[in-house]
């Protein structure tokens, strides 16, 4: 995980899953203590996220403030489906690309 230079948020590649799930933690937790209104996560160059994955990014969304939101760039389609799937109505989650 690297830290964007243009906008708040954070760049991931390769896998989330077990094994680097720790560092997806601490990033949502990086993102959860910011105090920007938006913080990006880009994803272009994610290629699979596990489902343990995709509900700590789900908590973290859930625990924000009111207005506040993350910022989805090209997220694997898994993700987006396995959101919607089981997190329909969550509004502080955006999904732009793919």
């Amino acid at each position: 995980m690297l830290p964007l230079t243009d906008r708040p948020g954070w760049q991931a590649a390769g896998e989330i899953s077990l094994l680097t799930r720790p560092a997806w933690e601490r990033t949502l937790d990086h993102l959860a203590r910011s105090d920007e209104e938006t913080c990006h996560l880009e994803l272009s160059a994610v290629t699979f996220v596990d489902v343990a994955g995709v509900s700590a990014l789900a908590m973290t969304a859930q625990g924000l403030s009111q207005g506040r939101r993350i910022m989805l760039e090209e997220p694997p389609a898994t993700l987006r489906r396995v959101l919607d799937m089981f997190w329909p109505d969550l509004l502080s989650v955006e999904v732009m690309g793919r």
